[in-house]
């Protein structure tokens, strides 16, 4: 199984330094929530991970193989699997449709062979089946024929976790994945995620502001501040460490007193 690792990643914007040099590594097994303040780096720490910007210096690899120098697309085929603050979906298109699209292009990437008319035929089928019962898994069957223009946010963000698991990751990336749910939507994303922690072979990367979710999905936490990682280790050891509650979790001196969740 592989290992997720980031050694001295570094990206600057001008003289301002946003990820200062951060070294770690994301076993199998194991759901790793990033947390700090607001400004701390942390979606910027993902974007440096998933490819999104190209970091100034230090490497990214996952199971030995250098993906610093990689495209997102080069890094999705390597196994990262990264969900959007803003889901990123084919309006016009249904919710098969787009569930389906990612089976093939995953497929595509992992199996690539000539085209005959036999194949053309026998990978629509298997491509419908697949994404039908991705579509199952999130409770989205019923929604199979709308377009998603149509659908409400929380339905989106349950599809944007249908094509993450279409994609097959080895490492799934989550950055706030309840942002803008109501309260009644976000229990069926957290669901989701607890039937992929069930996996023990994949990796888990969770950004979120709530602690409650942290506290009960992680099994560490990692805490960065000013593009620094600060804290790192088992969530009851960082949450009760009195410099990240007093600093980076928002939490007031006096005790029972929380002013930030």
């Amino acid at each position: 199984m592989s290992t997720l690792a980031t050694r001295d990643l570094t990206i600057r914007f001008g003289g301002h330094v946003a990820v200062n040099a951060v070294t770690c590594a994301f076993e199998p097994g194991t759901l790793t929530a990033i947390v700090g303040p607001n400004g701390a780096g942390k979606t910027t720490y993902f974007n440096l991970i998933s490819g999104q910007l190209k970091a100034s210096s230090g490497s990214v690899t996952l199971g030995g193989q250098e993906l610093t120098g990689q495209s997102v697309s080069a890094r999705t085929h390597a196994g990262l699997g990264r969900a959007f603050q803003l889901t990123n979906l084919f309006p016009n298109l249904t919710v098969l449709e787009n569930v389906r699209l990612a089976v093939q292009a995953t497929r595509d990437g992992k199996h690539r062979h000539g085209l005959n008319l036999w194949s053309i035929w026998s990978d629509h089928r298997a491509l419908t089946t697949r994404a039908e019962e991705i579509l199952d898994t999130v409770a989205m069957h019923e929604r199979r024929d709308t377009p998603v223009a149509s659908l409400p946010h929380g339905d989106q963000r349950k599809l944007e976790v249908a094509l993450l698991m279409a994609l097959e990751p080895q490492v799934y990336m989550f950055d706030e994945p309840t942002a803008g749910m109501s309260h009644d939507e976000a229990p069926v994303i957290l669901n989701l995620i607890r039937e992929l922690k069930k996996d023990k072979t994949k990796i888990i990367l969770l950004v979120e502001h709530k602690m409650d979710v942290v506290r009960e999905l992680a099994d560490r936490i990692i805490v960065l501040t000013n593009g620094t990682l600060v804290a790192d280790g088992l969530p009851a050891e960082v949450i009760a460490s009195p410099v990240v509650q007093e600093a980076y979790l928002g939490v007031s001196k006096e005790p029972g007193k929380e002013t930030a969740a």
